[in-house]
């Protein structure tokens, strides 16, 4: 250890700026992790505004290029070795040859990339892509002609055979380069389930951070030695992501669904296909590809510059970009195209001897469980079967062989969880686990084979098929088409359930759950991440998580890499780039101070939360912040419900007094809030315009309002992605610890399971563990993870605040279980290093003094 640290001292990280220390330290322990590889793993947390993701570039990029430098001086170093009994002069002849081989090939790609950057720069279109992509998404959407012939595009393909479900998508129509190339791109039986991404401004922020810094080449020096080129060697970057984001052909794309376009493109691509897709790369248009595979490696784009170049060369992007695979040094793909193995591989992506980095990785355990997940309700299987039976009576005479049967058993499955779900709707309890084997047990579909149908629909383009055809009859208006039927992919996702149905283990759980009175749903849930993650784990080189709000930290270690030795693992909590002098933290844990023995607690317990008495102190308390806290003030409750409750309770009228609590609030800010489905833009629009506007209504203006109150929700949409810097967040109040319902099914299953596996576990590990205490520590593991859930929805509201070095803020936590040791562990360094000393003892007059006094110096420090 002592040995690689000393040689990560000093290194030049090529930062564009002059780092802070924390950067220092974030750079030089990323870079020691990977440097000692053979299955690390860094969890590493920088505070949001510190530039931890330029600092994750920086660290990374630079043991990339000095990796490529060592590997290429191996190699021609073993190329000695092979004529070490040679003569010097052929030693040197042949070293010679080597270096000049190696050198050559860098020149050649480094040329041409560099050619198609001087065109590139020349026709940059970037501000209007979006436009145009949105423009051409609403051209592509225009009905096509409907005739009878054209019914025929959604009736099954005969010959449903075994061959064809074993071969997966039939190629055997194309030439032998064709299908060679089309295998060296992926295209073939490999079967992918791609997940919709959300479309976010974050691929873009991660560009224009990537271009911020230059990096030497990635040849030694030895070997660059009267090189005339002086132009540094460019970052080769390869977004990767979706076809719905990436096809570029109008009959596919205006499909909108996710599951509609991968069924759709990968029939376009079958030898039986009528109208095979134009732009797959092919013999034909080779060139072409290779011609996308070096601009995509020039010119850093993001996902709409790939989609743009695809439609400007005429090849396919989300094909044509594996070509580019091999190329490149950065691959960045949403979680879940990383998560899943088979995904993986169809974009030819191998992690052995790579790395992967996570950023942003606070969420990594529910997005692996998000892509994972599936449910189907009633209402949904109810149109589903009545999609059938418009199918059937459209082409039943026409269903032949295993069509028929298999259309039959898929009738079946549906009536079965219907019956199943129709029962489980007059049960008592809203919400429970369900036993699949009782759940199978309905209308006998045990004895289907469920591997064979699932084969089956993935294989036929079932769910599709049908799909499409009920959505084109009920456009056309057709008598016998009911109005309930949409063209919402409920078929796949009645496909997605059945592969969660048939792939159950110890890791997953099915429940149902009461929607409303009318619909009732079944969802499938992993509680553990770790078999699935395991394929990363365990392949990768060298792992790092990172993130603004990892704490706890527990959790990633024992759930994602369990089996791990603990020297195999890093961990890092950087401090904030701010002085010290721009945080002030407090816990508030009663309204007076501790020494007085009359003075009630804060402790937002469910069983304790609805005392009115402590709502309306709580009332109060924020009424004094917002008195001397300038600008935004923004409160994070543990749940809408609670949120509701407390402004009813602070809108009662009090004897005596002119005013209620809430009618106060709105004198001294403009007061908004979150609602449960509502609109966070427009609310967080409101809030900003409050503060911020310089036209203020004349409401307003006749008031002593300053600033804005904003009533949120842990784990709602303020408080994840959403940055209240500045003027925005002066002060971040969080009222209770937000535990999830231990209660309900989901949180059952999850502690029953990580008690069990930890028994288990422990039986390995610790044989001679006696059973008594091992249930102890099996207890306290599965207290951990649930207590670690609630710190992490905290740390990440309270990130919300500070987000540069120059911005300043008060934290405010009340509720007195803050004050304890094993909860204060749990939040992050920045935040336990602005901790007032013993401000858990001091109540709301000694917090008002030193808000007073932090806002007063601030104010000071600016007029200065």
């Amino acid at each position: 250890m002592e040995e690689i640290i000393h040689q990560v001292e000093g290194i030049d990280f090529h930062h564009p700026y002059t780092p802070y220390d924390v950067q220092e330290q974030f750079m030089n322990t990323a870079y020691e992790v990977l440097q000692r590889g053979e299955g690390q793993v860094g969890i590493l947390e920088s505070p949001t505004g510190t530039g931890k993701s330029l600092s994750l570039i920086c660290a990374a990029l630079t043991w990339l290029r000095n990796h490529k430098r060592s590997k290429y001086e191996t190699s021609v170093i073993e190329a000695a070795q092979e004529f070490k009994d040679e003569p010097d002069w052929i030693v040197d002849q042949m070293l010679k040859r080597k270096r000049e081989e190696i050198l050559k090939q860098w020149e050649e790609r480094e040329a041409r990339l560099r050619k198609i950057r001087a065109q590139e720069k020349a026709i940059e279109e970037r501000g209007s892509k979006r436009r145009r992509l949105e423009e051409g998404n609403a051209r592509n959407s225009k009905k096509t002609d409907n005739s009878d012939d054209d019914d025929d595009e959604w009736l099954l393909d005969e010959g449903q055979d075994k061959d064809s479900s074993q071969d997966g998508d039939d190629t055997s129509g194309f030439s032998k380069e064709t299908r060679v190339l089309m295998n060296k791109l992926g295209l073939g039986s490999l079967k992918t389930t791609e997940e919709n991404e959300d479309i976010s401004d974050n691929d873009i922020k991660f560009i224009s951070e990537l271009r911020r810094p230059t990096f030497p080449a990635s040849l030694p020096d030895s070997l660059l030695s009267g090189n005339s080129s002086t132009e540094p060697e460019g970052i080769k970057h390869l977004p990767l992501s979706s076809r719905q984001r990436l096809c570029i052909n109008p009959a596919v794309s205006r499909l909108g669904s996710l599951p509609a376009i991968n069924d759709r493109c990968t029939e376009l691509q079958q030898s039986k296909s009528k109208d095979r897709c134009q732009f797959v790369p092919n013999a034909d248009n080779v060139s072409l590809t290779y011609k996308f595979r070096d601009s995509a490696l020039a010119t850093l784009p993001d996902i709409e510059d790939l989609f743009e170049l695809g439609k400007k060369l005429h090849v396919c992007p989300y094909y044509a970009s594996r070509t580019a695979v091999p190329g490149a040094e950065i691959i960045t793909l949403p979680y879940p195209l990383l998560l899943q193995k088979t995904a993986r591989d169809a974009l030819g992506i191998k992690l052995e001897g790579n790395v992967v980095i996570i950023d942003e990785a606070h969420n990594i355990m529910d997005a692996v469980a998000n892509v994972y997940a599936s449910e189907i309700s009633l209402n949904e299987l109810k149109r589903a079967r009545q999609m059938l039976g418009v199918y059937v009576k459209k082409f039943g005479k026409k269903l032949k062989g295993e069509n028929r049967v298999m259309v039959a058993q898929v009738a079946k499955v549906v009536d079965g969880l219907r019956v199943w779900l129709e029962g489980a709707a007059e049960m008592k309890s809203d919400q429970g686990i369900v036993d699949p084997n009782t759940l199978l047990r309905s209308k006998g579909i045990d004895q289907i084979n469920m591997y064979k149908l699932i084969q089956y629909i993935q294989d036929s383009k079932l769910a599709y098929k049908i799909e499409g055809y009920v959505a084109k009859a009920e456009s056309e208006g057709e008598s016998d088409v009911s109005s309930t039927i949409r063209s919402t992919p409920i078929l796949h996702g009645l496909l997605s359930f059945l592969v969660s149905l048939n792939n159950l283990s110890s890791e997953g759980r099915i429940f149902y759950h009461k929607v409303s009175k009318d619909d009732i749903k079944l969802s499938y849930l992993l509680l553990s991440p770790t078999h699935a993650f395991s394929s990363i784990a365990s392949s990768a080189r060298a792992v790092i998580l990172a993130g603004g709000t990892m704490s706890p930290f527990e959790d990633y270690t024992a759930h994602l890499f369990p089996g791990l030795a603990q020297n195999k693992i890093t961990t890092l909590s950087c401090g904030h780039v701010i002085p010290s002098s721009n945080l002030c933290v407090w816990t508030l844990s009663s309204p007076r101070p501790k020494s007085d023995t009359k003075s009630m607690e804060f402790e937002f317990s469910f069983q304790k939360r609805s005392d009115k008495s402590m709502i309306y102190e709580l009332g109060t308390a924020i009424l004094n912040i917002c008195t001397v806290v300038p600008d935004g003030v923004v409160i994070f409750f543990p749940s809408y419900g609670y949120l509701d409750e407390v402004v009813s309770v602070w809108s009662e009228a009090i004897a005596g007094q002119p005013k209620t609590l809430w009618e106060k609030l709105q004198t001294k800010k403009a007061v908004l809030r979150e609602t449960k489905g509502g609109s966070s833009d427009e609310v967080l629009a409101q809030y900003s315009e409050a503060i911020l506007g310089e036209n203020k209504p004349s409401s307003q203006a006749t008031t002593n309002r300053n600033g804005a109150l904003l009533l949120s929700v842990v784990g709602g949409k303020m408080s994840e992605g959403i940055n209240f810097s500045d003027r925005l967040g002066r002060c971040v109040v969080v009222v209770g610890l937000p535990y999830p319902n231990i209660h309900s099914p989901e949180w059952k299953a999850r502690i029953e399971y990580i008690e069990s596996t930890t028994l288990e576990r422990l039986k390995v590990t610790c044989p001679s563990t006696p059973r008594s205490e091992a249930l102890i520590i099996a207890k306290q593991a599965a207290r951990d993870f649930y207590e670690n859930a609630c710190m992490r929805a905290v740390n990440q509201s309270i990130g919300r605040a500070i987000r540069h070095r120059n911005d300043y803020a008060a934290i405010v936590l009340v509720d007195r279980r803050f004050a304890a040791d094993r909860i204060r562990t749990k939040l992050p360094g920045w935040i336990r290093g602005g901790l007032v000393e013993g401000s858990e003892n001091g109540g709301l007059g000694q917090m008002m003094g030193k808000l007073s006094v932090f806002f007063r110096g601030k104010k000071t420090s600016l007029n200065t």
